[in-house]
């Protein structure tokens, strides 16, 4: 069995685990993340696409008099900020509307959207303002007939890219990272604290992976892998389901999203733009672990009932993708509660035998959690860490404010490296939008035939799969066309039409022990 030693073991490599991997890398720490899956390949890559601080908090703040939401609104609307700048090209400023029937709709959710555009501070990103009935019907022609709206900004970005550049820059860094590594076991001193952990890849192959402080940033599954370190640990989270639909028309056509204020359990619904279609979401049912990225046919018809009470004329609405993630919600104190009720906030907590885990939180809010997390992490080093060294995600410029002039300054050189197609402007748009500044690195060493877009859906090419697969982890059709790409959330059947071309892709440069 192979022996590994670094500072830091990280389990998972969600949103969380890549996160904390990071900052942990700026920071000195010699660092291995393991991940059973795919980098990004469960919760993390089936979110809203949201960067918010969430309306639905705001709201439950002030009628529940609970300053915790509060804090966590602001926090988020901070991070949105951070986003936004550090990631411009895959973070961008989306405008939503909340439609209103009367004044009295129009006022209270014009001072609640003033106080949120007054919660991000220096970080906003443009003033809430009001729509007649005319500007509403030009923003959204299909919606059922309203007095006008309130529209305000958040942020759209995509989550399974992010992800995996925070992986792959901790990776540049220094970090070990390794997929489809599961860990089946501790190992302890004569003290009863954790040593090491025991891995075991999909071909049966063992690892032993020697560390000064294990972190387990698994999500969903982290009560698992704290039962594994300790069977007397209490469970400590629910598991709630978020089921999405995508559907083939185009409801938003002039870029603006919807947001439904209030539905009959208490929730907000999105319908926002998405590549051309429109992205449905999100539903919050409480399940098992099993059951998490399954969407149920009930919470299907639940959001199209409400996609066809809002757009009345949208008779059969056709779903061109849908999907699920569980997220990790902190089981709540004193009495049941439902999951929509339940404060989207995170722990770090440290058991006895040491092992960190990070629990809860949301996408948004993942660089403060895994800074929580280093701090508990600090304290079982017994010394601390040296202050960040400057990282700059892969894709962007030293200088953040940079990135965009010089994304800007690369789209010349990509036009003359692309065949001239109809598709040629959108390709250059795509190619930006997935790697940034290494777009172009991305195509130099293909031939042309190998840039040629391959959907009308979305202008994937060769060299953008082999990319994925030689530099990128990915190591089945799912990886590449779900999560490098986001074809297969769009479109299904256009993904599955692609997929022998992945495949071939796949035979052609995958080593042969990693199966798929």
């Amino acid at each position: 069995m192979a022996d590994h030693h670094c500072d830091l073991l990280v389990i998972g490599a969600g949103a969380s685990g890549a996160s904390v991997a990071y900052e942990a890398i700026r920071r000195g720490l010699s660092v291995a993340i393991l991940e059973a899956g795919d980098i990004g390949g469960g919760t993390s890559c089936r979110s809203t696409k949201l960067l918010h601080g969430g309306v639905r908090y705001l709201e439950l703040a002030f009628k529940t008099l609970d300053l915790a939401q509060l804090q966590l609104v602001r926090e988020a609307l901070m991070e949105r900020g951070h986003w936004l700048r550090t990631a411009p090209f895959l973070a961008d400023r989306l405008e939503l509307v909340l439609p209103t029937k009367n004044w009295f709709d129009k006022t209270y959710y014009g001072l609640g959207l003033g106080l949120y555009d007054a919660l991000s501070g220096k970080t906003g990103l443009g003033h809430s303002r009001r729509l007649s009935r005319d500007e509403l019907v030009q923003a959204l022609p299909q919606l059922c007939p309203r007095q006008g709206g309130v529209a305000y900004s958040d942020g759209q970005f995509d989550d399974a890219r992010l992800n995996l550049l925070l992986a792959l820059t901790a990776e540049q860094g220094g970090a070990t990272l390794r997929r489809s590594c599961r860990v089946i076991g501790f190992e302890r001193n004569p003290d009863g604290q954790l040593r090491a952990a025991i891995s075991e890849t999909t071909t049966g192959q063992q690892e032993r992976w020697v560390a000064r402080v294990i972190v387990n940033t698994t999500g969903i599954h982290a009560d698992s892998i704290r039962c594994l370190a300790d069977p007397e640990a209490p469970q400590r989270l629910l598991t709630s389901r978020g089921t999405h639909l995508v559907l083939k028309d185009n409801l938003c056509p002039q870029g603006m999203g919807l947001l439904v204020p209030a539905t009959e359990d208490g929730r907000v619904l999105f319908m926002l733009p998405f590549f051309g279609h429109t992205l449905v979401g999100t539903t919050d049912q409480t399940c098992e672990q099993s059951e998490a990225v399954v969407p149920s046919d009930d919470e299907e018809a639940y959001l199209l009932r409400y996609v066809r009470t809002w757009f009345p004329d949208l008779k059969d609405p056709a779903v061109s993708s849908r999907w699920a993630g569980g997220r990790p919600l902190l089981m709540p104190g004193g009495g049941e509660r439902s999951s929509s009720q339940v404060v989207r906030e995170h722990e770090v907590e440290t058991l006895p035998c040491g092992l960190v885990s990070l629990m809860g939180g949301k996408w948004t809010t993942c660089r403060p959690m895994a800074l929580d997390c280093l701090a508990a992490v600090e304290r079982q080093l017994q010394s601390p860490m040296p202050k960040p060294q400057t990282l700059p995600l892969l894709g962007t410029a030293t200088d953040p404010d940079q990135t965009m002039p010089e994304l800007r300054g690369q789209a010349d050189a990509l036009r003359a490296l692309l065949p001239e197609t109809p598709m040629r402007a959108q390709q250059i748009a795509h190619l930006q939008h997935n790697f940034g500044l290494r777009a172009q690195a991305v195509l130099t060493e293909s031939t042309v035939g190998e840039r040629e877009p391959l959907s009308g859906v979305m202008p994937i090419c060769r060299a953008e799969i082999r990319h994925a697969i030689q530099k990128e982890h990915a190591t089945s059709s799912c990886d590449v066309l779900s999560r490098r790409c986001r074809l297969a959330m769009v479109d299904s059947a256009e993904a599955e039409r692609l997929r022998p071309v992945v495949e071939e892709e796949l035979e052609r440069f995958l080593e042969p022990e990693h199966p798929h």
